[in-house]
């Protein structure tokens, strides 16, 4: 059975929402730009498992979450200790994670921006994709299979450091081989991934088909066709925001 087959699902699920959960998934089973296939569906099974670690609920009630030591619960074999940890505290408190925790993980030498910036797309995908199905009562997918290979060690040479934690590359600097990204002025949202251009384009896929278009979302007028209206739209989008304590 091909991945995301919705046909048994006691209502209808569109297309789209399918293919693009398929080209995620591919995505998380090739080689990265520094992570291996391997190592990123590791860090995708840990944000899974984040979900119920007990470690992270005490932080989460604690006055500080760096203030609580102990073991991480759940599946996070093929990954060391310190990417398990950054996987956690990102799906389990990441409203109060600062500049400095990311200053002190990276001058550790283990990992590098590079390397933070693609286990946090890993990990929004797998939030978005994964909540799409517990809102709606389905199972998750299984994960796929890694494919072999190395990581590229790609880093965009417009990406420069500025007002993110992480260099990204800044408006009307999308051009070569980031051309695709964006054009004019970009959501911080987005360019806060393109230290990754994969990233980026993993989250412009998913958000044609969660949301709308990258390009309708200055424009609240805008309506890809959605059986709701925009208002409504964005309604469900604030809330979920707030739910998920999101920075913007």
């Amino acid at each position: 059975m091909a991945a995301f087959d919705y046909s048994s699902a006691p209502f209808p699920i569109r297309a789209d929402l399918s293919e693009a959960y398929r080209i995620t998934w591919r995505w998380l089973a090739r080689p990265g730009s520094w992570w291996t296939g391997a190592e990123k569906l590791a860090i995708a099974a840990a944000s899974r498992s984040a979900r119920g670690c007990a470690l992270c609920a005490e932080r989460k009630q604690a006055l500080s979450p760096f203030a609580v030591d102990g073991e991480h619960e759940g599946e996070h074999a093929g990954v060391a200790e310190e990417t398990v940890d950054t996987v956690h505290r990102l799906v389990g408190d990441p409203s109060r994670l600062s500049r400095s925790w990311l200053e002190k993980l990276l001058a550790q030498g283990r990992i590098s921006d590079g390397h933070y910036v693609e286990l946090l797309g890993i990990v929004v995908c797998m939030a978005s994709i994964d909540g799409f199905h517990r809102a709606l009562g389905l199972p998750l997918e299984p994960l796929p299979a890694p494919e072999p290979g190395s990581p590229s060690g790609y880093r965009p040479a417009t990406a420069v450091p500025g007002v993110a934690w992480v260099p990204m590359i800044p408006d009307g600097k999308a051009d070569g081989a980031e051309s695709d990204l964006y054009s004019g002025r970009a959501p911080n949202v987005l360019r806060a991934m393109s230290l990754v251009p994969d990233c980026v384009r993993q989250m412009r896929s998913l958000s044609m088909a969660q949301y709308v278009p990258i390009a309708m979302v200055p424009d609240p007028t805008a309506n890809p066709g959605r059986a709701i209206s925009r208002a409504q739209i964005e309604l469900v989008a604030g809330r979920v925001s707030a739910l998920n304590e999101c920075f913007y």
